[in-house]
């Protein structure tokens, strides 16, 4: 089962706590810094989760903002020793992923689009290997052989029986029929994804290219949401440095309202399917014939 003390989780979690009750003080983040004598980057680096906080620091803002709920309190320190802990995924390195990975281990359901690509949860060993060999520069034979274990790692988080993710894959055709690796690799690819699509916690389709102009030509996205926070979720916006992650109640809205449009547009999950065998079908007549 997922870890329901992800540390990754419980930082951000912690840091958008910290930043209401400092709102609500009527406090500025510069203030802050200087009455811990700290830097202004560090505590927005804190509320933004982008680093742990020990439980002495927690109480020592909850002291400046005059929290007087020592319930509150002791949860808030709770949360931070739990951010202190390790993800399956720190002794691999300093992943430059990590925490889209952390938060992908903890979410309940994950709804993406995939503009260019196979989704990573989704490709098998063969596809994602061509994958990291071929979009990373520079990027060493043990760097490759790691990045592709991490990959097939985050892919237990679809399998898990106590604990299944809910994903929605929102593919366009593009990623289907750019051939990466060779036509065998393809063809196996599509059939594993065909099979993937049947599970019932998977759900594939297929934004083909007479859908024209839609909302997710500007690129990747995914929104994850997570049990024990139904009403919270977060979007993540991959690039190829500094990944977003949108947390703010209207970016959430903005990226749903694309993603329903995506699904709308796209086609059924049967027809999607069909598709999907009809083109895996022309790969492994391309890779007979190559």
């Amino acid at each position: 089962m997922a870890a329901k003390t992800n540390p990754t989780v419980r930082r951000r979690r912690l840091g958008a706590e910290l930043r209401r009750l400092r709102v609500a003080s009527g406090l500025k983040s510069t203030e802050v810094a200087e009455r811990l004598m700290v830097s202004q980057p560090k505590i927005s680096h804190l509320e933004n989760g982008n680093r742990a906080i020990s439980p002495r620091d927690v109480r020592d803002l909850c002291d400046i903002y005059e929290v007087m709920d020592e319930h509150l309190i002791d949860s808030l320190m709770e949360m931070a020793r739990e951010s202190a802990q390790r993800g399956w995924w720190h002794p691999y390195g300093d992943l430059s992923d990590r925490v889209y990975i952390g938060l992908e281990t903890d979410a309940a359901s994950l709804h993406t689009h995939a503009p260019t690509m196979v989704p990573d949860l989704l490709q098998t060993p063969a596809y994602a290997q061509a994958v990291i060999g071929e979009t990373v520069p520079r990027l060493t034979a043990e760097q490759a052989a790691t990045q592709l274990k991490v990959r097939l790692r985050r892919q237990h988080r679809i399998y898990d029986p106590a604990f299944p993710l809910r994903l929605w894959v929102v593919l366009d055709e593009s990623a289907l029929r750019r051939v990466i690796g060779s036509p065998d690799v393809m063809h196996e690819q599509l059939e594993h994804l065909k099979a993937l699509s049947a599970e019932p916690n998977i759900t594939v389709q297929v934004l083909p290219y007479t859908a024209g102009a839609h909302p997710g030509l500007s690129g990747q996205f995914s929104v994850l949401r997570f049990a024990d926070s139904p009403g919270a979720a977060v979007v993540y916006v991959a690039r190829f440095t500094s990944d977003l992650y949108l947390d703010k109640p209207s970016d959430v809205r903005h990226y749903n309202a694309m993603y329903d449009h995506l699904q709308a547009q796209a086609l059924t999950p049967v027809s999607s399917r069909e598709f999907i065998t009809h083109l895996a079908g022309a790969y492994a007549d391309a890779a007979i014939h190559a």
